[in-house]
């Protein structure tokens, strides 16, 4: 078993972010052991830090995008491979804005820095993840897995939906390895893409010099191709820096055709919640007491692991995730979670027990209990985490709440939330209910999750 590292000392670059276009300064820091790798925004307010965590994994749209409450930081994977490549474990990277430097848009500058800083071994033990058993994921043309295997390697398939540039590239990832035939392979994109991207406000900060544009069968690039398979090698870059969301080093061999950082990211995910299996409480999920124990595992493995990857969830994975019951569950379906974000929905129906006090000949879903739905659903985004599941989360206050048309048998109600913090065990959330396109409540609110 192999010893944590950090850095001996700072080192610090400039330069412009790919998407955002602005200028940036980024510090590389030593941490202490087991703190792992945080990223610090200090241009904001109390200079918050993410942790590089698969559970703050915001966005994956043509980069990987790190979020925990109002902050961000994008296009981490190049910064993160650097780091798990180099064997550095714990570190502090200071940003003065929403993303690193891009450089030249490969890692070659990191690694540059880690050098400048030197790597210093710690006294705490580094504990690999070695998986046991395949771990995949697929969808659509993309597939992704990870099988036991005594060593780390990657082997990856590279091409766009029409097959060009097909590239094939199977790498034993090591210190030696990652910089010699890794570190220096650059970002690229297809001609036909960067419309696209420009509409969507990124690429700010996107030219020849920070990325290998292909049009056609023309390779547009400012030198000549680094590799003559660069991109798959860039590809292998981007899965090993998402993977190491994970928090620890892998023992395995990852297969990937046609990865992207959404499908690298619901890997890392599972592989998170296959780490957490040992450390979760049997009792986490608990179906009804006549089903035999065997079921009760497989089942509550299936539903945590749904959770987790942001799944939709029907009712019968609702209820074995949320404590409540009739006539206090608030949520009938969980359409989508990505990110920080949740959807779900409420069929009110004319059968809910307050409809016979609230009011008679004039039923209206009461707005607390609107409030109520929206920290059932908060709560769910909390217990994706492994360290969460099977609490309760318990409403504490709502602030700004506004009601602004009734609710009435027959309805469809909406919720809409977005985890805005999360803290130990106290979460805070935006919140807004609908019926159709109509907005009929929205609040903020705050709640703790407890053991029942």
């Amino acid at each position: 078993m192999l010893n944590q590292n950090t850095l001996k000392k700072a080192a610090t670059l400039t330069g412009i972010g790919l998407h955002s276009g602005n200028k940036v300064t980024m510090t590389f820091l030593p941490a202490p052991p087991n703190s792992g790798i945080r990223f610090r925004r200090v241009d904001l307010d109390g200079r918050p830090e993410i942790e590089a965590i698969v559970d703050n994994v915001g966005e994956t749209r043509r980069s990987t995008t790190l979020t925990k409450g109002n902050v961000k930081i994008n296009t981490v994977e190049h910064v993160l491979a650097a780091l798990s490549g180099s064997g550095v474990h714990n570190a502090i990277i200071e940003l003065d804005a929403t993303e690193p430097p891009i450089t030249d848009g490969s890692a070659r500058a990191y690694c540059e820095m880690i050098k400048s800083a030197g790597v210093q071994a710690q006294d705490e033990r580094c504990e690999e993840f070695v998986v046991a058993n395949p771990i995949e994921f697929a969808e659509g043309v993309t597939e992704m897995a990870v099988f036991p295997y005594d060593g780390f390697r990657i082997s990856c398939t590279s091409a766009d939906e029409e097959g060009r540039f097909t590239q094939y590239l199977s790498l034993e990832i090591s210190a030696e390895t990652w910089e010699q035939e890794l570190a220096h392979a650059r970002t690229f994109c297809f001609y036909d893409e960067i419309e696209w991207m420009i509409r969507s406000g990124m690429i700010k900060g996107g030219s020849l010099e920070n990325a290998v544009v292909i049009r056609d069968d023309a390779v547009l690039t400012t030198e000549p191709l680094r590799y003559t398979d660069e991109f798959v090698r860039h590809k292998i870059l981007d899965i090993l820096g998402d993977l190491s969301l994970i928090g620890r080093p892998l023992r395995g061999h990852v297969i990937a055709i046609k990865p992207s950082h959404k499908a690298n990211c619901e890997l890392a995910k599972m592989i998170s919640f296959e780490m957490q299996k040992p450390i979760m409480a049997a009792n986490t999920f608990l179906p009804p007491p006549s089903a035999q124990k065997n079921e009760s595992e497989d089942q509550a493995e299936s539903v945590a692991a749904a959770v987790r990857a942001g799944e939709a969830l029907d009712i019968e994975k609702l209820l074995r995730v949320l404590p409540h019951r009739y006539p206090f569950l608030m949520v009938d379906r969980v359409l989508e979670i990505e990110g920080n974000r949740v959807v779900a929905i409420k069929n009110v129906t004319i059968n809910e027990p307050y409809f016979q006090g609230h009011f008679p000949g004039h039923p209206i879903m009461p707005g607390v209990l609107q409030l109520e739905a929206m920290a059932q659903v908060a709560g769910i985004l909390m217990l994706r985490q492994a360290q969460n599941l099977g609490k309760v989360a318990y409403f504490m206050s709502a602030e700004n709440v506004k009601w602004r048309k009734p609710v009435r048998p027959g309805d469809t109600l909406r919720i809409e939330v977005e985890l805005t913090k999360s803290r130990s065990k106290i979460g805070r959330a935006k919140g807004a209910c609908y019926v159709g396109d109509d907005n009929v409540s929205e609040a903020e609110v705050t709640f703790m999750l407890s053991q029942p």
